[in-house]
Protein backbone atom coordinates (compact mmCIF):
# COMPACT_ATOMS: atom_id res chain seq x y z
CA UNK A 1 0.00 0.00 0.00
CA UNK A 2 1.39 3.41 -0.92
CA UNK A 3 1.80 6.09 1.71
CA UNK A 4 -0.93 8.28 0.22
CA UNK A 5 -3.38 5.38 0.12
CA UNK A 6 -2.56 4.49 3.70
CA UNK A 7 -3.08 8.06 4.85
CA UNK A 8 -6.53 8.10 3.25
CA UNK A 9 -7.65 4.86 4.80
CA UNK A 10 -5.96 4.86 8.22
CA UNK A 11 -7.73 6.29 11.24
CA UNK A 12 -6.28 6.51 14.72
CA UNK A 13 -8.00 8.17 17.65
CA UNK A 14 -5.21 10.42 18.86
CA UNK A 15 -6.76 13.06 21.07
CA UNK A 16 -8.04 10.42 23.46
CA UNK A 17 -5.19 7.96 23.11
CA UNK A 18 -6.14 4.90 25.12
CA UNK A 19 -4.38 4.61 28.46
CA UNK A 20 -5.00 1.71 30.79
CA UNK A 21 -6.33 2.22 34.30
CA UNK A 22 -2.94 1.23 35.71
CA UNK A 23 -1.39 4.09 33.76
CA UNK A 24 -3.27 6.55 35.93
CA UNK A 25 -1.24 5.54 38.97
CA UNK A 26 1.59 7.96 39.65
CA UNK A 27 5.06 6.54 39.14
CA UNK A 28 7.17 5.71 42.16
CA UNK A 29 10.84 5.42 41.08
CA UNK A 30 11.43 2.87 43.85
CA UNK A 31 8.80 0.65 42.28
CA UNK A 32 10.67 0.76 38.98
CA UNK A 33 13.91 -0.15 40.70
CA UNK A 34 12.35 -3.03 42.62
CA UNK A 35 10.70 -4.61 39.59
CA UNK A 36 13.57 -4.21 37.13
CA UNK A 37 17.06 -5.04 38.40
CA UNK A 38 19.03 -4.51 35.19
CA UNK A 39 19.04 -1.29 33.13
CA UNK A 40 16.47 1.46 32.75
CA UNK A 41 17.58 4.85 31.49
CA UNK A 42 16.25 7.97 33.13
CA UNK A 43 17.15 11.63 33.13
CA UNK A 44 17.46 14.26 35.84
CA UNK A 45 17.11 18.02 35.35
CA UNK A 46 18.05 20.39 38.17
CA UNK A 47 16.29 23.68 37.49
CA UNK A 48 18.26 25.33 40.30
CA UNK A 49 21.45 24.88 38.27
CA UNK A 50 20.19 25.88 34.82
CA UNK A 51 21.21 29.41 33.75
CA UNK A 52 19.64 29.34 30.30
CA UNK A 53 22.94 29.49 28.44
CA UNK A 54 21.63 27.29 25.61
CA UNK A 55 24.81 25.26 25.25
CA UNK A 56 22.81 22.04 25.68
CA UNK A 57 20.44 22.97 22.86
CA UNK A 58 23.22 23.79 20.43
CA UNK A 59 25.18 20.65 21.34
CA UNK A 60 22.08 18.53 20.77
CA UNK A 61 21.41 20.01 17.34
CA UNK A 62 24.99 19.51 16.22
CA UNK A 63 25.18 15.95 17.56
CA UNK A 64 21.88 14.86 16.03
CA UNK A 65 22.02 16.68 12.69
CA UNK A 66 19.15 19.08 13.31
CA UNK A 67 19.96 22.29 11.37
CA UNK A 68 20.85 25.17 13.68
CA UNK A 69 18.69 27.53 11.63
CA UNK A 70 15.61 25.26 11.81
CA UNK A 71 12.82 26.36 14.13
CA UNK A 72 12.68 22.91 15.74
CA UNK A 73 14.89 21.22 18.28
CA UNK A 74 15.07 17.99 20.26
CA UNK A 75 15.60 19.84 23.51
CA UNK A 76 15.00 23.41 24.52
CA UNK A 77 15.07 25.71 27.54
CA UNK A 78 12.11 27.77 28.73
CA UNK A 79 12.33 30.92 30.85
CA UNK A 80 9.60 31.60 33.40
CA UNK A 81 9.02 34.99 34.98
CA UNK A 82 6.39 35.48 37.71
CA UNK A 83 5.17 38.81 38.98
CA UNK A 84 3.63 40.20 42.17
CA UNK A 85 0.35 40.49 40.27
CA UNK A 86 0.25 36.72 39.78
CA UNK A 87 1.17 36.85 36.10
CA UNK A 88 3.32 34.12 34.57
CA UNK A 89 5.34 34.85 31.45
CA UNK A 90 7.21 32.21 29.47
CA UNK A 91 9.46 32.32 26.45
CA UNK A 92 12.00 30.21 24.58
CA UNK A 93 13.30 32.13 21.55
CA UNK A 94 14.89 29.73 19.04
CA UNK A 95 14.67 27.06 21.72
CA UNK A 96 17.17 29.18 23.68
CA UNK A 97 20.02 27.81 21.58
CA UNK A 98 21.63 31.26 21.73
CA UNK A 99 20.86 31.69 25.41
CA UNK A 100 19.05 34.64 26.94
CA UNK A 101 20.75 37.94 26.26
CA UNK A 102 17.95 40.31 27.29
CA UNK A 103 15.48 40.68 30.15
CA UNK A 104 12.70 41.35 27.64
CA UNK A 105 10.34 38.40 27.28
CA UNK A 106 9.56 37.21 23.76
CA UNK A 107 5.77 36.89 23.45
CA UNK A 108 5.87 35.90 19.77
CA UNK A 109 3.14 37.75 17.85
CA UNK A 110 2.49 40.02 20.84
CA UNK A 111 6.03 41.34 20.69
CA UNK A 112 8.53 41.79 23.50
CA UNK A 113 7.34 42.15 27.09
CA UNK A 114 9.13 44.34 29.63
CA UNK A 115 8.75 43.41 33.29
CA UNK A 116 10.30 45.68 35.89
CA UNK A 117 12.75 44.00 38.26
CA UNK A 118 10.82 45.17 41.30
CA UNK A 119 7.66 43.44 40.02
CA UNK A 120 9.32 40.02 39.66
CA UNK A 121 8.83 37.52 42.46
CA UNK A 122 10.52 34.56 40.80
CA UNK A 123 12.38 33.78 37.59
CA UNK A 124 13.98 30.51 36.50
CA UNK A 125 14.86 28.29 33.54
CA UNK A 126 13.46 24.86 32.73
CA UNK A 127 15.15 22.55 30.19
CA UNK A 128 12.76 20.23 28.38
CA UNK A 129 13.19 17.10 26.29
CA UNK A 130 11.42 13.83 25.52
CA UNK A 131 10.33 12.20 28.79
CA UNK A 132 10.83 8.63 27.48
CA UNK A 133 7.61 7.59 29.14
CA UNK A 134 7.06 4.09 30.44
CA UNK A 135 3.59 4.18 28.88
CA UNK A 136 4.34 6.44 25.94
CA UNK A 137 1.28 7.77 24.10
CA UNK A 138 3.34 8.18 20.92
CA UNK A 139 4.10 4.45 20.88
CA UNK A 140 0.43 3.61 21.35
CA UNK A 141 -0.81 5.74 18.45
CA UNK A 142 1.85 4.95 15.83
CA UNK A 143 0.00 2.87 13.20
CA UNK A 144 3.09 1.22 11.72
CA UNK A 145 5.31 0.60 14.76
CA UNK A 146 7.89 3.18 13.72
CA UNK A 147 7.86 4.61 17.23
CA UNK A 148 8.86 2.05 19.83
CA UNK A 149 10.41 1.61 23.27
CA UNK A 150 13.71 -0.19 23.70
CA UNK A 151 14.22 -2.83 26.38
CA UNK A 152 16.17 -0.30 28.44
CA UNK A 153 13.42 2.31 28.28
CA UNK A 154 14.33 4.75 25.51
CA UNK A 155 11.62 5.77 23.05
CA UNK A 156 12.96 5.85 19.49
CA UNK A 157 11.75 6.42 15.93
CA UNK A 158 12.68 4.10 13.09
CA UNK A 159 12.97 6.42 10.10
CA UNK A 160 12.74 3.53 7.66
CA UNK A 161 9.24 2.72 8.93
CA UNK A 162 7.92 6.22 9.65
CA UNK A 163 5.30 7.28 7.08
CA UNK A 164 5.07 10.86 8.27
CA UNK A 165 1.44 10.64 9.39
CA UNK A 166 2.04 12.87 12.40
CA UNK A 167 -0.09 10.85 14.83
CA UNK A 168 2.78 10.60 17.30
CA UNK A 169 3.31 14.34 17.17
CA UNK A 170 -0.36 14.95 17.96
CA UNK A 171 -0.45 12.19 20.56
CA UNK A 172 2.49 13.41 22.65
CA UNK A 173 1.13 15.45 25.59
CA UNK A 174 4.50 17.15 26.07
CA UNK A 175 4.96 18.65 22.62
CA UNK A 176 8.44 17.22 22.18
CA UNK A 177 8.01 15.77 18.67
CA UNK A 178 8.37 17.43 15.29
CA UNK A 179 8.98 16.66 11.64
CA UNK A 180 12.66 16.69 10.82
CA UNK A 181 13.18 19.49 8.27
CA UNK A 182 15.62 17.45 6.17
CA UNK A 183 14.55 13.79 6.31
CA UNK A 184 10.82 14.62 6.78
CA UNK A 185 10.08 11.92 9.34
CA UNK A 186 9.01 12.25 12.97
CA UNK A 187 11.88 13.26 15.22
CA UNK A 188 12.59 13.84 18.90
CA UNK A 189 15.16 13.38 21.65
CA UNK A 190 16.63 9.87 21.73
CA UNK A 191 18.77 10.43 24.85
CA UNK A 192 21.62 10.15 22.35
CA UNK A 193 20.99 6.41 22.28
CA UNK A 194 23.83 5.93 19.82
CA UNK A 195 26.15 7.25 22.53
CA UNK A 196 24.73 5.93 25.81
CA UNK A 197 24.34 2.39 24.44
CA UNK A 198 28.11 2.40 24.01
CA UNK A 199 28.86 3.77 27.47
CA UNK A 200 28.85 7.46 26.58
CA UNK A 201 26.84 10.43 27.81
CA UNK A 202 24.16 12.50 26.13
CA UNK A 203 25.42 15.51 24.18
CA UNK A 204 23.29 17.92 26.21
CA UNK A 205 24.46 16.62 29.59
CA UNK A 206 28.07 16.64 28.43
CA UNK A 207 27.77 20.22 27.19
CA UNK A 208 26.08 21.63 30.32
CA UNK A 209 28.74 23.55 32.26
CA UNK A 210 26.73 23.57 35.48
CA UNK A 211 25.58 19.96 35.78
CA UNK A 212 21.89 20.79 35.34
CA UNK A 213 21.27 17.73 33.16
CA UNK A 214 22.30 14.20 34.10
CA UNK A 215 21.75 10.70 32.76
CA UNK A 216 20.78 7.94 35.19
CA UNK A 217 20.41 4.18 35.30
CA UNK A 218 17.32 3.87 37.47
CA UNK A 219 17.98 0.18 38.09
CA UNK A 220 21.45 0.68 39.53
CA UNK A 221 21.23 1.41 43.27
CA UNK A 222 24.80 2.68 43.18
CA UNK A 223 24.21 5.19 40.38
CA UNK A 224 24.68 8.62 42.03
CA UNK A 225 22.03 10.26 39.84
CA UNK A 226 19.55 7.44 40.46
CA UNK A 227 20.14 7.89 44.19
CA UNK A 228 19.05 11.52 43.89
CA UNK A 229 15.90 10.54 41.99
CA UNK A 230 15.06 7.83 44.50
CA UNK A 231 15.76 9.77 47.69
CA UNK A 232 15.11 13.44 47.02
CA UNK A 233 11.98 15.40 46.16
CA UNK A 234 11.67 15.23 42.38
CA UNK A 235 8.76 15.87 40.05
CA UNK A 236 7.69 15.02 36.54
CA UNK A 237 5.82 17.03 33.94
CA UNK A 238 2.07 16.49 33.63
CA UNK A 239 1.76 13.39 35.81
CA UNK A 240 -2.02 13.51 35.36
CA UNK A 241 -1.64 12.01 31.88
CA UNK A 242 -0.50 8.71 33.37
CA UNK A 243 2.34 8.18 30.87
CA UNK A 244 4.89 7.70 33.68
CA UNK A 245 7.64 10.05 32.47
CA UNK A 246 11.23 9.04 33.12
CA UNK A 247 12.63 12.56 33.02
CA UNK A 248 12.70 13.89 36.59
CA UNK A 249 13.02 17.48 37.80
CA UNK A 250 14.46 19.08 40.90
CA UNK A 251 12.79 22.37 41.78
CA UNK A 252 9.86 21.94 39.42
CA UNK A 253 7.39 24.79 39.88
CA UNK A 254 3.65 24.08 39.57
CA UNK A 255 3.35 26.75 36.84
CA UNK A 256 5.56 24.64 34.57
CA UNK A 257 3.52 22.45 32.25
Amino acid sequence: MKRREFMKSAAVFVSGAAVSVSALELLDPREVLAKNPDLRWGFLVDTHKCVGCGMCVKACKIENDVPLEANVTRTWVERYVMTKQGEVFKDSPDGAQHGYTTKRIDQNHSGMKDVADEDITQAFFVPKLCNHCELAACVQVCPVGATYSTADGVVLVDRKWCIGCGYCIMGCPYGVRFFHPVVHTADKCTLCYHRISKGGNTACAQACPFGARKLANLRDPNDPVAKIILTQRVGVLRPEYGTKPQCYYIGLNEEVR
